[in-house]
């Protein structure tokens, strides 16, 4: 036994796939030596040789695809192995050729090869716009219904829920009307020795500039009848000059004097002692009864009274 010899039998005598040329045989081939395996036609086998392949070149046209070789071998009415596609038989499966699908149905295409999605695309364009008619209707129905409601619980003009209503500019029956507040220039008053009137000054605004002077003494004094419609705590206005000197005065209320005096002092800080120079306001709280109330504006026993007087006002407290 030498090397590669398993002793058995030489290599190219062991051929597992000599069934694959049983054809071969058929055709008259001639099987190598010792009788096993079945090659194609060539050269025989030569002992202690091994083949070179076991892929024989066969003659041109000796294998005609598509036809059933006829086997020596098989029997009579038995099915003999072939290996040609079923196409090529007799009455074999027809071959089908597909198309492929062409979108939009296109020239020459089967309708058959997909679904329609076109078609899908339309029915569901269709069901969204019947859902958007039949919203449309609803809403105007709805809206109608509103406005028919809005005229049955409107048509006796009143105001309904959630209008609102323009307030009226005129004063309803129930309001008080308030009349004006007094107002009265100095030189009108009821004045009081030595309070004398005077327009020598520049800068007095009563009636042809005219303005209550004299009023340094004790005993001066002016006297104003003041009628107001609602009884209440007010303030007494009083425009008067001074030369760059505080003053004060007794301010009395219906024969009442009230415990401080009236201020009229330096409120601008003026230094220049010139009159015209010093117009200035201040102001008092005073309670008033409905209708008429005595105000008096006096010099009395302690009083600075270095001043002149121009007009006096009742305003809202």
């Amino acid at each position: 036994m030498t090397a590669g010899n398993s002793g058995a039998s030489t290599p190219e005598d062991d051929d597992p796939f000599g069934y694959l040329y049983e054809d071969g045989r058929a055709a008259g081939a001639t099987p190598p030596s010792q009788g096993r395996g079945y090659g194609y036609p060539g050269p025989a086998a030569q002992p202690g040789v091994p083949r070179t392949s076991y892929n024989q070149v066969r003659t041109v046209g000796e294998r005609q695809y598509g036809q059933v070789p006829q086997q020596a071998h098989a029997p009579q009415g038995q099915p003999t192995a072939q290996y040609a596609a079923p196409e090529t038989y007799p009455g074999g499966a027809p071959t089908r050729q597909t198309v492929p699908q062409q979108h939009g149905g296109g020239h020459g295409g089967g309708r058959g090869g997909g679904p329609n999605t076109k078609g899908l695309l339309i029915g569901a364009i269709a069901v969204v716009a019947v859902v958007v008619i039949a919203i449309g209707v609803a809403l105007m129905t709805a809206g109608g219904e509103d406005d028919k409601a809005g005229d049955r619980s409107g048509g006796n003009g009143g105001a309904t829920a959630g209008q609102s209503v323009k307030p009226s500019d005129e004063p309803s029956a129930s309001e008080d009307v308030q009349e004006p507040l007094p107002k009265q220039d100095a030189a009108t008053l009821q004045l009081g020795a030595p309070a004398a009137l005077a327009k020598d000054i520049e800068g007095a605004e009563g009636a042809g500039g005219a303005f209550v002077t004299g009023f340094n003494s004790v005993g001066a004094s002016v006297t104003w009848k003041a009628k107001v419609t609602s009884p209440g705590a007010y303030k007494l206005y009083v425009r008067y000059a001074i030369p760059a000197q505080d003053a004060n005065a007794t301010l009395t209320v219906n024969g009442k004097a009230n415990s401080n005096p009236l201020g009229l002092k330096n409120f601008i800080k003026s230094t220049d002692p010139a009159w015209d120079k010093n117009w200035q306001t201040t102001w008092a709280p005073v309670t008033l009864k409905q209708g008429e109330n005595e105000i008096k504006i006096s010099c009395e026993q302690g009083n600075q009274c270095n001043a002149i007087l121009d007009w006096l006002e009742v305003r809202n407290g």
